[in-house]
């Protein structure tokens, strides 16, 4: 009888204490090493518990009867406001269901609170109000409660957005990196890197005509189809923040094992690839809003594969890396050429607020 492979231990390094006087940067914000650095030294010494110190998408809360809660809360603040395929008020939703689903939560409902500046057209907010409504619509989620605050002219950029979501997590299901062992595979559902690019394109150089539009999506649906077929899936991750690098590393960081990243099977588009080119950016680090990595045994994989190829979001899904039984909780990618390299979170943020 083969033995399973030992649970090595999670490889969560001490990071460095922050300058007494420092301050905070933009790019502490930008979901990179920055940004653990920020949640390891300030936050998790002052509030870490239990729940918190896992740092997933969403809390699962204890259990009530047959099932459990699953609580999470993000804020946007992306300029421009307005994005082509989407704005601030799609991505906040979008966002908020996606953290549920990835948790393995089915979401129930939405609180919305909005930071409105002094001055901002309410033809814009009507704007932003119709994409909420149509995006709970897609989700199959609705805006329960909310606030409304309004700073004076010139204290914000016109409009951020604070939502928090529930879900209901059925019970036996568990949805964790440290399930995930040497061999287990890695799915995406479709191409990466578009929505920052677009975000940026949009931002610093409108001049620029480009056919890149952000993915931004509820992904509760396509996660649901997946579990319906495979419902032992190990672990999942958006890749919004620090994209797709950033869930592997994170990944490779909490389960303990490597994860190996195979570059020739990474989906994306030609006009995307060209963008990063441009823009000097890499589309593994750049933010998504539409895409999940799924973590399945290899026995799996293409069940999974064929389930999310059968929604909407999922028909470009495919196998891009596995987990190998090398214990250092390091990442690396197998790129096009045959040759290796480590991949790491970026240090701070490429692309300032396109979330």
């Amino acid at each position: 009888m083969t033995q399973a492979p030992t649970q090595p231990v999670s490889r969560r390094k001490p990071m460095p204490q922050p300058k007494p006087g420092g301050r905070v940067t933009l790019a502490h914000g930008g979901g990179g090493q920055l940004t653990d650095e920020l949640v390891q030294n300030l936050v998790l010494p002052r509030l870490g518990n239990t729940l918190l110190n896992g740092l997933l998408d969403s809390a699962t809360l204890p259990a009530t009867g047959d099932a459990r809660l699953a609580m999470t809360i993000d804020s946007y603040v992306v300029q421009p406001w307005r994005f082509p395929g989407g704005d601030i008020g799609r991505l906040a939703v979008c966002g908020t269901v996606n953290d549920l689903a990835v948790c393995g939560g089915e979401p129930m409902g939405i609180a919305l609170s909005l930071i409105l500046a002094e001055g901002f057209e309410m033809s814009a907010l009507s704007r932003v109000l119709d994409s909420i409504a149509e995006a709970g619509r897609e989700a199959g989620v609705s805006v329960v409660t909310g606030d409304t605050k309004v700073v004076g002219r010139g204290q914000s950029d016109g409009i951020y957005i604070t939502t928090a979501g529930i879900a209901r997590v059925p019970k036996g299901r568990t949805i964790n990196p440290r399930r995930v062992q040497p061999g287990d595979v890695l799915i995406v559902n479709g191409p990466v890197g578009e929505h920052g690019l677009a975000v940026m394109l949009e931002r610093e150089l409108p001049q620029v005509t480009s056919v890149l539009r952000s993915d931004a999506a509820p992904l509760n649906g396509l996660i649901a189809q997946l579990i319906e077929s495979v419902p032992d899936v190990l672990f999942m991750r958006d890749a919004t923040r620090s994209g797709l690098s950033g869930v592997a590393c994170d990944l490779a960081r909490d389960c303990g094992w490597r994860v190996t990243l195979d570059e020739a099977r990474i989906p994306v588009r030609p006009e995307a690839q060209h963008a990063a080119d441009m823009l000097g950016l890499d589309p593994l680090e750049i933010a998504n809003e539409g895409k999940v990595v799924a973590v399945v045994r290899p026995y799996e994989a293409d069940a999974a594969v064929a389930a999310m190829r059968r929604h909407e979001l999922g028909k470009e899904a495919c196998v891009i890396g596995h987990v190998g039984g090398v214990s250092d909780g390091m990442c690396e990618l197998h790129t096009v050429i045959g040759g290796r390299r480590i991949i790491q979170k970026p240090y701070g943020e490429q692309l300032p607020r396109i979330c």
